[in-house]
């Protein structure tokens, strides 16, 4: 088997295989980039310096407002959550206060009944007592 990878890897042209190195090895970065979802950075352009700093500061400027943009559009998001979740606890609130106002009731009812049930069993025992 060993005779058999040989004889495969004496058939290679090595020579073009290195000389194809470089284009293999930039194809496989910009396959890369393209899977993992990065731009390749492009070289900055031969323009003057001071060409080279306007638009550096431009394109700084441009990344500010975007950020600001987006922070504006974070925080609008934020006061409308806020604003729901305060409208959610209000309406738990008043929940809340119905069920305590209901559990009120039921408990006046359950003392008025236990007073029904008190006085029934004593009515009944002393019916009972009557009769012996």
């Amino acid at each position: 088997m060993a005779t058999g990878l040989f004889s495969v890897l004496r058939l290679v042209p090595w020579g073009e295989v290195i000389r194809n190195a470089p284009k293999v090895a930039d194809g496989a970065k910009g396959l890369w980039d393209k899977v993992s979802g990065r731009q390749p950075v492009p070289p900055p352009p031969a323009d003057d310096k001071v060409h080279d700093q306007l638009q550096a500061e431009a394109h700084a400027i441009a990344r500010l407002r975007a950020e600001l943009q987006a922070t504006e559009t974070a925080v609008s998001e934020l006061q409308a959550q806020m604003l729901a979740a305060t409208e959610l606890i209000n309406d738990l609130a008043d929940q809340n206060a119905q069920l305590v106002q209901g559990l009120e009731t039921l408990r006046r009812r359950l003392a008025w009944l236990a007073g029904v049930v008190i006085a029934l069993g004593a009515a009944a025992a002393v019916l009972l007592w009557l009769r012996a």
